[in-house]
């Protein structure tokens, strides 16, 4: 008993740094430490009033959200996220020459990696992202896994169309 506690509280201290990581990658969140004056980073800072306010983040861009788009490269080249940023997600509503679409939101990192539609909750109907979008704001400080579930998951799982994102909270003043 006491050894599967353990081996679940390490998997979830994994998942969640690796996550935090990912998150912060690229962003120069400590640029080499080269500073002569190193505690004025935690001194009077000048705020940043551009930073403080939360973003609407097109998924996919300027392709939108489709099948065979690697969402999850996407997620990481477009990191971090921040808590009350808004996610829009952009389909085309279903029609005889495109496949439908959805916005699923799995709830564990085991479903998300199974997309296991049967687990997840529908957040966006195929008739929900035309025109200005599905919007979702990322209120909570938790891992956010999303997926498209048509055709039972098969897009999530053969089309790379599921990614996940760890909103942070929003520093209170400029990074250097």
């Amino acid at each position: 008993m006491g050894l599967k506690f353990r081996h679940g509280v390490m998997i979830i201290v994994i998942i969640s740094a690796s996550m935090f990581s990912v998150s912060m990658a690229n962003k120069d969140w400590f640029p080499a430490f080269n500073y002569t004056d190193w505690w004025s980073r935690f001194g009077n800072h000048p705020h940043n009033k551009t930073q403080q306010e939360p973003r609407e983040i097109v998924v996919g861009g300027s392709d939108h959200w489709h099948f065979g788009y690697n969402y999850s490269d996407w997620a990481f080249k477009n990191a971090p996220f921040y808590i009350n940023d808004t996610l829009v997600f952009k389909y085309d509503a279903p029609s005889a020459t495109s496949f439908p679409h959805s916005v699923y939101m799995f709830k564990s990192y085991e479903s998300f990696f199974k997309c296991d539609v049967k687990k997840a909750k529908v957040v966006a109907s195929p008739v929900q992202g035309g025109g200005e979008g599905f919007k979702f704001v990322l209120k909570k400080w938790e891992p956010h896994f999303f997926g498209c579930g048509e055709r039972n998951g098969f897009h999530c799982n053969n089309g790379t169309m599921k990614f996940a994102v760890f909103p942070m909270l929003r520093p209170f003043w400029q990074w250097p």
